[in-house]
């Protein structure tokens, strides 16, 4: 009997580098929305770390303060399911401080997918890469926010997920709307 490949999901919403609406490269402020509901998304879909990437002090500052409010604070015990989603939370400075964090914590680097609103040639379909995942290996996935990753983020990582493409020709979702139908697309049982 062989035993399943094992496979781990890591999440990293990325606030720099990032683009603003005039195609500068800077850094986005964090929001407290994003980080309880991608937290629940995550454990939702048995995400093993979810990472807010933010080289800004006073960003990371109240990102740690919202977990510690829900982890370990009062919030623990008035909302345990939002501890629970929390627990999972981590801030790094940059994304190659995410990648140095797993690559200590499994003895190999991630294969990194990015996520993007517009289609590249070589961009990966949703069953493609569900198959890869079936294969195990760590996976860290990075959504961009503002305007989208840095182009050398894209242009460095192991998968480039085709878009989500709606009905129409409107294409900017909120990115926690995004990891929602994404995770959805790969992780769900069919």
């Amino acid at each position: 009997m062989t035993e399943a490949a094992k496979t781990t999901i890591h999440v990293a919403l990325v606030h720099f580098p990032v683009y603003n609406k005039l195609k500068e490269i800077v850094a986005s402020s964090v929001t407290t929305l994003d980080v309880h509901d991608i937290s629940r998304i995550c454990r939702t879909f048995a995400v093993d770390t979810f990472y807010v990437v933010t080289p800004l002090k006073l960003q990371q500052d109240l990102v740690a303060r919202i977990i510690g409010h829900w982890v370990e604070g009062y919030g623990a015990e008035y909302n345990p399911t939002r501890k629970e989603a929390l627990l999972t939370c981590k801030v790094q400075d940059s994304v190659e401080d995410v990648t140095a964090d797993l690559t200590e914590r499994y003895g190999v680097a991630p294969r990194v997918v990015v996520t993007c609103a517009r289609s590249f040639e070589q961009s990966v379909d949703y069953q493609s890469l569900r198959d890869e995942l079936a294969g195990g290996g760590h996976f860290l996935f990075l959504f961009g926010t503002g305007w989208g990753l840095e182009k050398n983020l894209l242009l460095g990582a192991d998968y480039i997920l085709d878009p989500i493409e709606g009905l129409g020709d409107f294409n900017h979702l909120p990115v926690r709307s995004a990891i929602s139908i994404i995770m959805d697309r790969l992780l769900s049982k069919k």
